[in-house]
């Protein structure tokens, strides 16, 4: 569905704030507390989207992006990295990792918000018609 966003996000008020910002912009936002939950529900759910937070306790967020890479069920889910790290260098390792953009916090609401219209747009599969 189009319009299902997962949000995998450790920090509680982060997360409360993403989901209802997300669901105010007609989202609907599905929620993981950490990078298993997020496997788990990225595939049980089939999201239009993933955010996910690169600083997750256990399984940060740098492995689920690998996971959720490699596994058939997800490999071509648009992925946008979620960090308090503004490094050039953490944004490259991002894209290198599998990202598809990359966004820093505090979150800067209307940049995100255009950054998941873009990449909901170019994921958009039109059949042909012959």
């Amino acid at each position: 569905m189009l319009n299902r966003i997962l949000l995998i996000e450790d920090n509680e008020l982060i997360r409360e704030l993403l989901k209802r910002w997300l669901h105010l912009r007609g989202y609907q936002p599905i929620v993981a507390e950490n990078g298993q939950e997020g496997l788990i529900l990225a595939q049980a759910e089939s999201p239009a989207l993933i955010l996910v937070d690169l600083g997750l306790p256990d399984l940060d967020g740098w492995m689920v992006i690998e996971r959720l890479r490699s596994l058939a069920s997800t490999s071509n889910i648009p992925i946008i990295a979620l960090t308090a790290h503004a490094l050039t260098q953490s944004q490259e390792q991002a894209w290198v990792a599998g990202c598809d953009e990359y966004e820093t916090k505090p979150v800067n609401f209307f940049r995100l918000l255009g950054k998941i219209k873009t990449l909901l747009v170019q994921n958009i599969v039109v059949p042909i018609v012959t």
